[in-house]
């Protein structure tokens, strides 16, 4: 299969004016998304992501390193008539309706009537918008209509190729679920979405592989199948009992030792509140026996044992800390 975007050491970086030092915002990125899939693109808040887009879709020009899109260079005006970019943060006319709003940017892209008016309605549906909102001012629009607007403006061309940046984020549970089922029918219509998200339990609903990104740097790109392989054991023991040579045993079994929040005591206030338990993670056999040997050794307490299944948030969580976070 052809592949959409092929990303060649792409390299994007900053001079920090005020602390007078070079920041490196994407650093010799390589990666490959095929045509027709919904591809994950991971990291935390400054990790590069919406930079990484933004050099793809040609609004800010790359330090180094080069790309191509649907087959085409980088920047090529041609290719951009078949992309689409919704970004994190919409901003719209807010004079405008709904209507008004996709008239306009189907204008921009030269479409006639009445094909014009066939897209915008199209779109409308396409996004479950009630028709009472379509002539209504987008000022008056929740965030959820807001949301619903801005991924059918994105649909508006009828585009090959479409850059999400956090579709989802801020919904109700509802105009969550929507939205996301929105963005995975997308598939079936042989369209390619790069989505950007922090939802990390949408993207192992949707997507078929994932790039996870940290320091502008690539860490790790697969098959979500293939990354959440196996499970994962977790323990909780009774952290109070340990001594700090204990702990530091622990802490070189296991990738993941953390303590136990509360986040209800009996005043009710919501503010987390320390347990004296500690949860231990680990996807191997026998560093789970090791933990339990080593805290029974140390007349310690397990309060629990339990298998789980591997998701895609303890992938990130345990590839990011890999990075010294």
């Amino acid at each position: 299969m052809a592949a959409a975007i092929s990303i060649q050491g792409l390299t994007k970086k900053y001079v920090d004016v005020w602390q007078k030092q070079e920041v490196v915002a994407v650093n010799n990125l390589h990666l490959e998304v095929e045509e027709g899939e919904i591809f994950g693109f991971l990291g935390r808040n400054g990790a590069g992501k919406t930079t990484t887009i933004k050099m793809l879709l040609g609004l800010i020009f790359p330090t180094a390193g080069d790309a191509t899109i649907l087959g085409r260079p980088m920047g090529d005006n041609n290719v951009k008539r078949e992309l689409a970019y919704l970004p994190e943060e919409t901003y719209f006319y807010d004079s405008m309706t709904g209507w008004d709003l996709l008239d306009f940017y189907a204008r921009l892209f030269r479409i006639p009537e009445p094909e014009r008016s066939r897209r915008v309605k199209l779109a409308l549906e396409k996004v479950r918008l009630q028709p009472d909102a379509w002539k209504r001012s987008v000022r008056g629009y929740s965030k959820g209509m807001r949301q619903r607007t801005g991924i059918a403006q994105a649909l508006i061309n009828d585009p090959k190729l479409l850059f999400l940046d956090e579709p989802t984020s801020g919904l109700d549970p509802i105009a969550h679920a929507e939205l996301r089922d929105i963005v995975a029918s997308l598939k079936d219509e042989g369209k390619t979405v790069f989505l950007s998200s922090h939802q990390l339990a949408d993207v192992e609903l949707i997507c078929s592989r994932v790039a996870i990104i940290h320091n502008g740097k690539l860490l790790t790109t697969g098959r979500i199948k293939d990354l959440t392989a196996g499970e994962r054991t977790e323990i909780i023991v009774q952290g109070k009992e340990l001594t700090n040579g204990v702990m530091d045993k622990l802490k070189a079994l296991v990738p993941i030792v953390e303590p136990v929040y509360d986040h209800t005591d009996e005043s009710g206030s919501r503010e987390p509140v320390p347990t004296g338990k500690l949860r231990l993670s680990s996807d191997d056999n026998e560093q789970t026996t090791a933990v339990i040997d080593l805290v029974r050794s140390a007349k310690g307490t397990i309060i629990s044992v339990v298998p789980h299944k591997r998701t895609l948030e303890d992938v990130f969580v345990e590839t990011v800390r890999k990075e010294g976070i």
